[in-house]
């Protein structure tokens, strides 16, 4: 297990990953241990780190975010300085998802939604192409979706 992490721990964990908004009472309903028992160990979970916090899961294409892509960005030159000003870049814009940094082809993965193809467009080409850093970009649209992130394998 997972730093001292009990099988409760564990329990609670799964439970509030697929519902944060439980109370205590229900999660002790759960999980079979008291309402103040879940109180002191979700507090301890959360003083832990293990738990970063809580957030509502919107629907993109309910409020008009009609198109998820997927942007791999290649830089200019591979340099500390590049790195670090692409980062700031990407930390800066909104429709920016998520980002990773990786290893092969491309260096940076992007996941992006926007309204529609001209949002995308103006992302492209006003934003990422003119920035120093950036030397490539290659967009791929999402046309479906099998699986969203439902959650971390845990115990």
């Amino acid at each position: 297990m997972a730093d001292g992490l009990d099988q409760f721990d564990l329990k609670i964990l799964r439970e509030l990953q697929r519902d944060g908004r439980l109370t205590n009472n229900e999660l002790s309903e759960k999980i079979a241990l008291s309402a103040s028992q879940c109180s002191r160990r979700r507090a301890r979970l959360e003083a832990d780190g293990f738990i970063r916090g809580y957030q509502a899961m919107l629907d993109r294409e309910k409020l008009g975010l009609d198109l998820l892509v997927v942007v791999a960005v290649t830089l200019a030159t591979h340099n500390r300085d590049n790195a670090r000003r692409f980062a700031q870049l990407v930390n800066d814009l909104p429709e920016v998802l998520e980002a990773y940094s990786l290893t092969g082809e491309m260096d940076y993965h992007l996941q992006v939604v926007v309204r529609g193809l001209s949002d995308l467009s103006r992302f492209v080409n006003e934003v990422l192409l003119p920035h120093d850093a950036v030397q490539h970009v290659k967009t791929s649209i999402v046309l479906t979706t099998l699986k969203s992130f439902g959650g971390l394998p845990i115990g």
